[in-house]
């Protein structure tokens, strides 16, 4: 398996979560909503992380940017962090 880019936004619950996935389906920017709402640091560049390997991130995130389609936004994705929208943006 090769590599995947995605970018993500991070809450601490899976109701604000799904929220943020609603307004994303109707229309808003993503970027907008990590910057605005993401707890990770990667929020304030959008969400953005770049290109990685599986197994560089924890197991459910793996499991959602390795096997789901590309170009979708994925979620609520729980994980020790918390709950996460996951937009795969390219997967080799």
């Amino acid at each position: 398996m090769g590599t995947a880019k995605a970018r993500h936004i991070l809450v601490a619950g899976e109701e604000e979560c799904q929220k943020l996935k609603d307004q994303i389906d109707g229309g808003a920017d993503f970027e907008e909503l990590a910057k605005e709402h993401s707890q990770c640091p990667s929020g304030q560049s959008g969400g953005g992380l770049g290109e990685f390997c599986p197994g560089q991130m924890v197991k459910e995130f793996d499991e959602v940017v390795f096997n789901k389609e590309v170009g979708k936004v994925h979620g609520p994705v729980k994980t020790d962090f918390g709950y996460h929208l996951i937009e795969i943006t390219d997967r080799e």
